[in-house]
């Protein structure tokens, strides 16, 4: 059984895919956060802007099987007119890797998709995924230090020296690394902070949510 909260077709918005055709898969759930307000200031991630709670978002619900759930992320895809060519489903939460098996992979794989993760890299990654983004929350214990993208948010509540955070970073196994402003009433400053960082350790590069600047989910 999997639960999706939505489920749709997009553009990629933030990282090195950014602007890449691509149906969203969102399931419910986060270890990091209950998703309920009332639990929020206790969270280890404090800052999600995501509804991950329940299945009653667009294309969400229950899917007994793999292949019912691959059926529909197809039907998503197909639904923008593309072709069967470059086939690409981003699994996004709340945390994906709660969900995320490998019959569902294999399902995926054998209807010419892609499988990419945005995960806060605190759960192990099965085999099959073609490509993980791991975005790190300040107080969790990150166990993925290797990955094809880093998406670090900043600033976060508990960074007490980017700098060292940073250089600890780049001492990982990550093909791709991103610094993205926390997003709110200081996201001018956040921006700011994050140009500096990115033209001080040219290591880094600077992510923005596009699909926000556009209007797209």
């Amino acid at each position: 059984m999997y639960t999706v909260k939505e489920l749709f077709p997009t553009l990629q918005g933030e990282g090195a895919h950014a602007g890449r055709a691509a149906v969203f898969c969102r399931f419910a759930g986060c270890n990091l956060w209950s998703g309920r307000e009332e639990d929020r200031a206790s969270a280890a991630c404090q800052f999600c802007d995501t509804d991950f709670v329940g299945s009653d978002g667009d294309g969400g619900g229950k899917f007994e099987t793999a292949t019912q759930l691959a059926d529909a992320i197809e039907v998503a895809w197909n639904s923008t007119s593309a072709g069967p060519q470059q086939r690409y489903v981003v699994f996004t939460g709340g945390e994906p890797l709660l969900q995320l098996d490998t019959a569902l992979i294999e399902a995926l794989h054998e209807k010419g998709f892609s499988v990419a993760i945005e995960t806060n890299g605190t759960i192990k990654v099965p085999k099959g995924v073609d490509w993980v983004c791991v975005s790190p929350k300040a107080g969790s214990d990150l166990i993925v230090l290797q990955a094809d993208e880093m998406k670090l948010v900043i600033p976060q509540v508990g960074h007490h020296s980017l700098e060292t955070l940073l250089a600890r970073f780049e001492k990982m196994d990550y093909r791709n690394r991103f610094l993205q402003a926390m997003d709110g009433p200081n996201l001018a400053q956040n921006s700011a902070l994050a140009v500096r960082l990115c033209q001080k350790r040219p290591l880094w590069r600077l992510s923005v949510q596009t699909h926000k600047m556009i209007g797209i989910r």
